[in-house]
């Protein structure tokens, strides 16, 4: 260790200083009247744990044997497929241009675990609780201004070389001189500096005067690479490339054909085999992912079991598709799984950066122009519910006029709140017809609402402003999305045309749409937002100013000095109630704000697959977890094979 990283170790490990030299210490200090106790007092909130939440409470303790949810004794092999729509270019996930492969991340670890490598949720029981991976322990001050994370040893790569405190630190310095500009910005304002203290132990400094929320989990999110790697290849993070870096994660990539399959494989001698955490989990041998032009053919190749693990979005296929002779026969199981989360904000969002998209009257005129319920009987089969809340169903989702703790906390905001927040019920979404597409009533009020925003309709049904200019709407989507997508897009627009408004969509290959929605190069997109159970400073990136203009969680561009004030609020509330009551202003103002038409949901996940996979007869709130503790059925593999179903 060198002497800077030893002076640092002291300076903020007292646990070093009292292993070091307690008694000349404490006798230095009272020689020269220094405050020891103010010593003692940083030593006694010091918190040390195998595990990290802001609060400091963990369901799981140092020694829990495995995740409560998981079957301990799966059995391990097979291959679990399925498929993915469009192309793919690169199998670099972080670049910024091109298509990388599905799942081209699942090989990187993070010092803390925050999910499985194929985006499952873990621990899949437990929100907001993040357990040491690559770390071992963590420790810091119950003032979270810093954080060292203690690696675990024998962490290897991919390759057989040592993970050490060294990646970490060149991760994150890549990250901030490589990485998506949104990300790293965010980072850089957060993080003032990260230390490798020996080849274990790193450190992470924050800045003062800033909310302590999500300060250790982003560091310990952040994925890690191989500086060696790096290195010698002289490789960019940015860049579009078909050659990876090694991970450190339990699946490695096999194989690839461009725009056809990426094989992922287990790796034999992945380094954590025998963590706790990973009993019952990542039990399939292979994972393998087949590229389709669009969901017509995936589904095709579904009924023949070129791949076996269906994820159904399209409620009608869901409803009508499945009367094929396999599952008839019992071969496919269909099952619907309960979804523990609020729903996912999803919607058509509007591009805040085109002028004439700025006017509410205007946002408010085309959302009535969308009519959930005859869309939802005709071609979604009254599968879905319809959704209007960014915590739908939670204890956050604000409700009738602001009232309580709430009103308060809006009125002291003075003039950022428009007077209408404070007396007007939380804004849901407007009722339609289910007799016919176009419901008049709402048809008059969007058409009030535009003349009233200076558009009118001339004499050759266009709507024009004052310059003459025409009110054109241009919606974008990749030609790979389902048939049902594509058919609930042309109503709208139909409607949108019958107010007078130049509606056009765009039928696009995913290469394309890909750029356009990086480049934010749209009127309109079928996109969207996360729906929040809790506070953190994702929420800023994702409905904050700070990164607006370009950051790709915000892809309606909202800048709102309200919404970042309560966003702000939420981050240093002192207590649980306090933060769920700017949580709920949160979500009762980026409503208001009209960013997107919110369209619908289900309370299931769908899934279809070959009677091949088992799970556990339960499943926990926050995952169905298919990819990452089910398990391969080899019985029913070698039956279904036998009898000729399945290849």
């Amino acid at each position: 260790m060198t002497s800077d990283a030893q002076a640092s170790v002291l300076r903020h490990n007292p646990a070093a200083v009292l292993s070091g030299c307690l008694a000349g210490a404490a006798l230095a200090l009272a020689a020269v009247g220094v405050a020891s106790p103010a010593q003692g007092q940083e030593l006694a909130s010091m918190i040390n744990a195998h595990g990290y939440s802001f609060y400091g409470d963990l369901s799981y303790a140092p020694d829990f044997p495995h995740y409560r949810y998981v079957n301990p004794d799966a059995p391990q092999g097979g291959e679990y497929s399925e498929w993915a729509p469009g192309t793919f270019d690169s199998m670099n996930p972080f670049t910024r241009r091109g298509r990388p492969g599905r799942y081209s991340s699942s090989m990187y670890e993070s010092l803390l675990e925050m999910g499985g490598p194929f985006g499952d949720s873990a621990p899949a029981d437990a929100y907001g609780e993040y357990y040491c991976l690559l770390c071992e322990t963590l420790e810091y001050p119950e003032s979270k201004d810093w954080v060292i994370f203690h690696l675990r040893e024998g962490i290897t790569f991919s390759d057989g070389t040592p993970l050490t405190a060294h990646d970490v630190v060149f991760s994150h310095d890549l990250i901030l001189e490589q990485g998506l500009p949104s990300y790293a910005e965010a980072v850089r304002q957060r993080v003032i500096s990260a230390e490798a203290l020996d080849d274990l132990t790193v450190r992470f400094e924050f800045a003062p005067d800033i909310s302590r929320r999500n300060l250790i989990d982003q560091v310990g999110y952040q994925s890690i690479f191989s500086q060696a790697w790096y290195e010698e290849t002289g490789a960019r993070l940015d860049e579009s490339r078909l050659e990876i870096s090694p991970g450190s994660g339990p699946y490695m990539l096999d194989s690839y054909e461009i725009n056809r399959r990426i094989t992922y494989r287990r790796n034999p001698d992945y380094w954590g085999n025998d963590l706790p955490q990973m009993r019952g989990r990542h039990n399939f041998d292979t994972i393998r992912v087949e590229y389709f032009g669009d969901d017509a053919a995936a589904f095709e190749a579904f009924k023949t079991g070129e791949y076996t693990f269906r994820a159904e979005g399209n409620s009608r296929q869901w409803a009508i598709g499945y009367d094929f002779p396999a599952v008839t026969r019992g071969d496919v199981v269909r099952e619907e799984i309960p979804v523990g989360t609020p729903p996912t904000p999803t919607g058509f969002i509007f591009n805040l950066g085109q002028e004439h998209l700025q006017d509410r009257r205007v946002r408010e005129a085309i959302s009535l122009a969308y009519n959930f319920e005859w869309t939802n009987q005709q071609l979604q089969y009254g599968l879905m519910a319809q959704r209007y809340s960014y915590s739908q169903g939670t204890r956050l989702e604000a409700q009738g006029v602001p009232e309580g703790d709430e009103l308060a906390l809006l009125e002291s905001l003075g003039d950022l709140v428009p007077a209408e927040i404070l007396t007007e019920p939380a804004l849901t979404a407007h009722s339609s017809s289910a007799e016919r597409l176009r419901d008049r009533r709402n048809l008059r009020r969007a058409n009030r609402l535009l003349e009233a925003a200076g558009w009118v309709v001339g004499d050759d049904g266009v709507r024009r402003n004052a310059e003459g200019e025409v009110l054109r709407i241009e919606f974008p989507f990749a030609s790979s999305g389902s048939a049902t997508l594509e058919a609930i897009l042309e109503t709208f627009v139909q409607n949108l045309q019958a107010l007078g408004i130049d509606a056009q969509n765009q039928r696009i290959d995913p290469a394309q749409y890909t750029e356009r929605r990086r480049d934010r190069d749209y009127d309109m997109i079928f996109d969207q937002y996360v729906a929040f159970i809790d506070t953190g400073t994702g929420l800023h990136q994702r409905f904050g100013s700070e990164a607006a203009e370009y950051s790709l969680f915000n892809p309606a561009g909202l800048a709102s000095p309200l919404v970042d004030r309560i966003i702000d609020i939420s981050l240093v509330a002192e207590s649980p109630e306090e933060r769920d009551t700017a949580l709920r202003a949160l979500d009762r103002v980026l409503r208001w704000e009209r960013i997107m038409v919110p369209v619908w949901f289900s309370d299931s996940e769908w899934v279809a697959y070959w009677d091949i996979y088992d799970h556990p007869e339960e499943f926990p709130q926050f995952s169905s977890g298919a990819m990452d503790w089910w398990w391969f059925d080899q019985e029913s593999a070698d039956a279904l094979r036998a009898s000729g179903a399945l290849r």
